[in-house]
């Protein structure tokens, strides 16, 4: 009798524009690696698939400014361009190995919900959960760690970063709002009370100096251990 594999995890890390994500997401990739744990590395959105190409030009503003794009239909682009992606998702969890996501589905909750009216964001986490999780079947994360930073912070660091290829610009829509980011982080905050969530505050909340990315890094790794390595597949 042929023992099936087990099934893989889903790691993400979320947090607001400038939180450090793809720096956790490389450190905790090497930790793992080198205790010969299989995984997979991927990043949305994904600018050179059809959808992310597309959600380039709306960070670019080609579609018109964050108050006049309706938050629905950029929320589609961005649950496109994983719908694009859910075969190779499914195929690397199906090999058991373990997915590291730099952004996922609370990416999208936290960004789009936050243009919406505070009367109508219930309706809409609804909508948007139902789409993604439900009628595009996106596998759910066993484990979502929210990177708090504040969001002054967090601008400062995103006008820091080398050039990206999406765009030519310093900032993008999203962060070139400062209210934006920081709404957006109270939306994290509330995604971050769901069981499947950790929340890591990445700021000394006396001093408020962010944590070098090791010290970050520690605490990243205590709640993979803790929450998925107990449990997670070997390397096959």
């Amino acid at each position: 009798m042929q023992l099936m594999t087990p099934r893989g995890q889903l790691i993400a890390l979320e947090g607001i524009d400038g939180s450090g994500k793809r720096t956790q997401l490389d450190l905790l990739a090497r930790t793992l690696d080198a205790r010969g744990l299989a995984t997979l590395r991927i990043s949305f959105p994904r600018y050179e698939s059809s959808f992310g190409k597309l959600i380039a030009r709306y960070l670019n503003g080609e579609f018109g400014s964050l108050e006049t794009v309706d938050p629905h239909l950029s929320a589609l682009l961005y649950a496109g361009d994983r719908l694009e992606a859910k075969g190779e998702l499914e195929s690397a969890l199906a090999a058991g190995k373990i997915v590291l996501a730099d952004r996922y589905i609370g990416s999208n909750l936290a960004h789009q919900t936050e243009r919406v009216p505070p009367e109508h964001r219930d309706e809409f986490l609804a909508w948007l959960k139902h789409l993604e999780y439900g009628l595009y079947g996106l596998p759910v994360e066993d484990l979502v760690m929210y990177l708090r930073v504040p969001a002054v912070e967090a601008h400062r660091l995103v006008g820091m970063k080398a050039s990206r290829a999406y765009t030519s610009l310093r900032h993008d829509i999203h962060e070139a709002d400062v209210s934006h980011l920081e709404q957006t982080a109270l939306l994290y905050d509330r995604l971050a009370t769901e069981p499947n969530w950790a929340r890591i505050d990445c700021t000394n909340t006396v001093s408020g100096a962010l944590f070098s990315p090791e010290e970050i890094h520690r605490a990243v790794l205590h709640i993979v251990e803790s929450r998925i390595l107990s449990r997670a597949p070997a390397a096959q």
